[in-house]
């Protein structure tokens, strides 16, 4: 008994301790709030107004569970979310009783299916298309799903393992990103696809210049099949890349060629780049240099630029044009972005990629130029979509960080995403285990590719590539739907206005 009294005492002792730290603690607090001057509602509410910016973070994370309806998010919505998650786990993705899809909103898109679609018997398999015909080392693939630009620094170690794996399984390509070829992207065996930005990270002299030789020596990599200069971003029209300073450590310093713990910003453009004739000057160093295919990326604004630089191939010859076009929408992701431009700068994809397609025909090059479409085509619907308006490719960032686990936290840019695909914390990275997400990552992959492929039979087509306009509806404002052929009539050569 005397045993127990002295624990109770010790108990009690630590209570009234405890008790008197946190009312210690809220007078300080009290005290704190009254005098500062920098926030009016912890002034008036001393302690109280402190949970109101607890409420307005922790909301960041909860309101997707507790106060979101499946279809309103975004940019992603839970419905969205949920069907990658169930396609990268290998798991059922059909759904029961009726579509929680409002088809009646403003460009829903619908597929025109057909009253005799494609037998299993009667599908082929997919087109085996060629990048760079006029290359000495031209890229073939018969995949058309893959995973867009993602530096690293922008993703974690772990993230870029897992997508280099998952990318080999799958059998599609990994672009990069603007921060270099790391390791980590040629750990898996995957293609890699090396993204040029306006900063040339990893391929360039101190002052930002192309460096041949380091170029060359990134072309020298087998594993390495194209390269992309990357005009623009969706998320960012006009501003180069931005990687904050907290997340530039010694290891993506060294890559990138920078210093160490200080913010990495690209320049808004290429330095040689400032008209047409320059562009195409890029294009044909770059490939001359390397041997490989080369392309461009942009967001579209304006078209007049495009223009410019398809008559400019047609007068040099076919053989100087960009082997391939990515096609980034106004909408598109990015790891850092200023909101004026996230928010306002740029088409998104269902506008852009038509139009595109349509200036390479008027143009004659439509058969020379590949187009790769990105920017929010992260489930089959909207791949299918832009396979019917003409995109010979799709390739996805924020899908694949969904099959890695991203939980929509928007944290990209503080280096504290929970799940470890955006930080450079060890701890946080802990969670993400490669082996086990470079499966999701292929999972999703052949999920995506063959719920297209239900769509295009459904539509008639034997193949998605075979999906052309006229498979797709586009509802309008008065409830009803289009057939995109109607909204986007393909033009002959020659019939648009330069």
């Amino acid at each position: 008994m005397d045993f127990i009294s002295k624990i109770l005492a010790l108990f009690s002792y630590v209570f009234v301790v405890a008790v008197g730290l946190v009312f210690l603690s809220i007078i300080v607090m009290y005290v704190i709030d009254r005098m500062q001057t920098e926030h009016a509602i912890r002034r008036n509410f001393p302690v109280v107004g402190r949970f109101r910016y607890s409420f307005e973070h922790l909301g960041e994370f909860f309101r997707q569970y507790f106060f979101a309806l499946d279809r309103e998010e975004m940019p992603f919505n839970r419905a969205e979310r949920s069907w990658v998650y169930r396609a990268a786990k290998g798991v059922d993705t059909t759904v029961a009783f009726g579509s929680t899809r409002d088809l009646r909103r403003v460009g829903t898109v619908i597929f025109a299916n057909t009253a005799y679609p494609t037998l299993e018997s009667d599908s082929i398999p997919p087109n085996v298309l060629i990048v760079g015909p006029y290359c000495p080392n031209p890229y073939e693939t018969d995949r058309f799903f893959h995973i867009s630009a993602m530096s690293f620094g922008a993703i974690s170690k772990p993230a870029v393992l897992a997508l280099s794996r998952g990318a080999k399984e799958a059998g599609c390509w990994l672009n990069t990103g603007e921060g270099g070829l790391s390791p980590y992207h040629l750990e898996g065996g995957a293609d890699i696809v090396f993204q040029l930005g306006t900063a040339k990270y990893g391929a360039c002299f101190a002052d930002g210049t192309l460096d041949e030789a380091k170029l060359a020596a990134v072309a020298a990599v087998p594993q390495v099949k194209m390269f992309e200069i990357k005009l623009s971003q969706g998320a960012k029209p006009g501003k180069g890349g931005i990687l904050p300073s907290v997340k530039v450590t010694a290891e993506i310093a060294a890559i990138r060629g920078i210093p160490q713990g200080q913010a990495s910003i690209s320049p808004n453009r290429h330095l040689e780049i400032i008209d047409a004739s320059s562009m195409l000057d890029m294009i044909v160093r770059v490939r001359a240099i390397t041997g490989k295919p080369v392309g461009i990326k942009a967001v579209m604004g304006g078209f007049d630029w495009l223009r410019d630089l398809f008559a400019e191939v047609n007068r040099r010859g076919i053989e100087t044009a960009p082997d391939f076009i990515t096609v980034d929408s106004g909408d598109g992701g990015t790891g850092a972005a200023p909101q004026s431009l996230i928010d306002n700068v740029g088409l998104p994809i269902r506008e852009s990629l038509p139009m595109v397609i349509d200036e390479l025909r008027v143009a004659g090059l439509r058969e020379r130029i590949k187009v790769v479409a990105s920017g929010k085509l992260i489930t089959p619907e909207y791949a299918a979509a832009a396979l019917c308006a003409g995109a010979d490719f799709i390739s996805s960032a924020r899908g694949f960080m969904f099959a890695l686990g991203c939980i929509q936290a928007l944290q990209c840019n503080r280096n504290t995403c929970p799940t470890g695909i955006t930080t450079h914390n060890k701890k946080l990275q802990r969670g993400l285990v490669p082996a086990d997400k470079a499966k999701r990552v292929a999972h999703y992959h052949k999920q995506l590719e063959e719920e297209v492929s239900t769509i295009a039979h459904s539509c008639g087509a034997k193949r998605p590539h075979d999906l052309k306009r006229k498979h797709c509806r586009i509802v309008q404002a008065n409830g009803l739907s289009v057939p995109m052929d109607e909204l986007y009539p393909e033009p002959e050569k020659g019939a648009i206005d330069n």
